[in-house]
């Protein structure tokens, strides 16, 4: 499903949608160039979920940020700066993907064999002034939440 975000306001009603949404377990990776939204759409999931907005912040860095909402827990990762599986299994990633709560994955790509077969994937594009956002299910639980993120946008 391609949705067009031409303003930043379309982007965070997108989040708000992922937010109403996502639940314990799901395992989102988050696909897109430098400054194409993907901290702006996981601030406005985080703060449907119940964390405080001014709590979140790009894990580029920490390489993992965990956020406690009133509703659930969210796991933030960024792989960037990995160069092996064997770096994923030292900052936890294994117990983390899956587990209560929502997992964010930016830069799954690199390693895309240790990712969870189902998944929803999400690649933000820069479009001119907005962005588009292509939201593609892996197995039949994402399948009914991205219909469900579609009646909602």
């Amino acid at each position: 499903m391609i949705i067009a975000c031409p303003t930043l306001n379309e982007t965070k009603k997108l989040g708000r949608a992922l937010g109403t949404v996502l639940g314990d377990g799901d395992v989102v990776l988050l696909d897109g160039d430098l400054g194409a939204g993907k901290t702006t759409l996981v601030t406005e999931i985080a703060e449907t979920l119940g964390v405080d907005r001014r709590d979140v912040s790009s894990p580029t860095f920490s390489l993992m940020n965990v956020y406690r909402g009133k509703k659930l827990t969210l796991q933030h990762f960024d792989l960037y700066r990995l160069t092996s599986s064997e770096e994923l299994d030292d900052i936890g990633f294994y117990e983390y993907v899956g587990a209560p709560g929502v997992t964010f994955i930016e830069w799954a790509e690199l390693f895309p064999c240790e990712m969870p077969e189902d998944h929803l994937s999400i690649t933000l594009r820069q479009e001119g002034a907005g962005r588009v956002a292509e939201l593609v299910p892996h197995g039949a639980h994402y399948e009914a939440l991205v219909r469900k993120v579609e009646e909602l946008c």
